[in-house]
């Protein structure tokens, strides 16, 4: 009897023994969740371009394209002799000061896309938050031009629901979703999420999206869940063939802006898409 239950119970013992070691030795991937801009009623150019910085060389990626003069223009150092991106901004399309123009590059970047690039870069209002958006074109204004961007721009709150297509004028600023609790308003529908994080931006889906990157209409016909996931959270891990001009654009942030039931919904759909 007693010997028959030592058995049992090292079988037991050495199961949960295999089933933790095969748990540590799978990669974690660890994240970060950006702190939410807080910007009052005060705010300073100064701190508005601080805060821009921070955006754009952490959660807003967009050092990915930008700076490398192959992909998108260079914005923090000269591009063609024109200067940094404060510089030239104001001149880019006729009737557009430097703001105007910043706010539109952002939230409609393909109204006017610069010629000799693609149209590749995403609508950031979709992932960054409106006090993000604006203290990203601050922060770019500060680059060889005059801060123009003042408080009476950032919105008193990320709730703000106005409308990102909206051209700014010499006050009150408007923006997309971009809060705490995940993409899309922390909704779990997967659409809503892949709309949300921009992903048709570069990404076909059906009938939807742009052929800037992979077709995602029947990804899981070449990935598996794991696959597929490992693109999403580390997209720079196996780049796609016939893809290769197009490495390092995908953000690398969304292992921030998803929540885990997202993620894991947005991996199951896109795996079943057969």
């Amino acid at each position: 009897m007693w010997t028959t239950n030592l058995k049992i119970l090292g079988i037991v013992l050495g199961t949960l023994a295999l089933y933790t070691m095969i748990a540590n030795s799978i990669p974690q991937v660890q994240s970060e969740v950006p702190r939410a801009l807080s910007l009052g009623a005060d705010v300073t150019p100064e701190q508005l371009v601080q805060a821009g910085e921070q955006v754009f060389n952490g959660i807003g990626g967009c050092t990915t394209c930008h700076g490398l003069g192959t992909r998108a223009p260079n914005l923090l150092t000269d591009e063609k002799g024109q200067g940094p991106i404060g510089a030239r901004c104001g001149k880019r399309e006729s009737g557009k000061d430097c703001k105007s123009y910043l706010y539109e590059s952002l939230t409609q970047p393909r109204a006017f896309v610069v010629t000799g690039y693609e149209p590749i870069m995403p609508e950031m209002s979709r992932t960054l938050s409106p006090q993000q958006i604006w203290a990203v074109i601050a922060y770019l204004e500060s680059q060889g031009g005059t801060v123009t961007v003042s408080a009476s721009d950032v919105p008193a709150s990320t709730s703000s629901t106005s409308s990102t297509s909206s051209t700014p004028s010499t006050g009150g600023g408007s923006g997309g979703s971009g809060g705490g609790g995940g993409l899309a308003g922390g909704s779990t529908d997967p659409m809503a999420i892949i709309h949300a994080a921009g992903c048709i931006g570069c990404h076909k889906i059906g009938t939807e999206g742009a052929a800037v990157g992979p077709d995602l209409t029947h990804v899981g016909a070449r990935l598996t869940a794991a696959g597929i996931r490992e693109a999403i959270l580390l997209p720079d891990a196996k780049v796609t063939k016939g893809f290769e001009k197009f490495a390092g654009i995908m953000p690398k942030t969304f292992g921030d802006q998803l929540t885990a039931n997202q993620l894991e919904g947005l991996i199951r759909f896109l795996a079943a898409r057969k």
